[in-house]
């Protein structure tokens, strides 16, 4: 199994090389090139999405002036998954992690 995951990873990366030398050489959008990263690349975090503490996620919605019920509604959570998230008891992952990341960068009023 080992062997197998060994060569998928080496074809993977010999296929985004390629795909690159064919955008570089314009035989390929970058439209066409950005699909075939993504496929191959996986779900794996954006280099883009920053990785918030609890003290950080309660430091925003304190400076929101929003308690845990209002913050959570906003973030379409609940107050309980909001509090083990300030507690550091759970990680913002998917879409609360992006939520988040936008409105540490942007304040609450992005999202409203």
């Amino acid at each position: 199994m080992a062997k197998k995951t060994k060569t998928n990873r080496r074809l993977t990366e010999e296929l985004l090389e390629t795909a690159q030398d064919m955008r570089a050489s314009g035989l390929i959008s970058k439209a066409a090139h950005e699909k075939i990263t993504m496929r191959h690349l996986g779900d794996g975090p954006t280099a883009s999405t920053a990785v918030l503490s609890g003290k950080e996620i309660r430091a925003l919605r304190e400076k929101a002036n929003l308690s845990q019920a209002v913050f959570a509604h906003y973030l379409k959570l609940t107050v309980g998954y909001v509090s083990q998230l300030e507690r550091g008891a759970k990680r913002p992952t998917g879409p609360a992690l992006v939520l988040l990341d936008v409105i540490r960068r942007k304040g609450i009023e992005a999202i409203l």
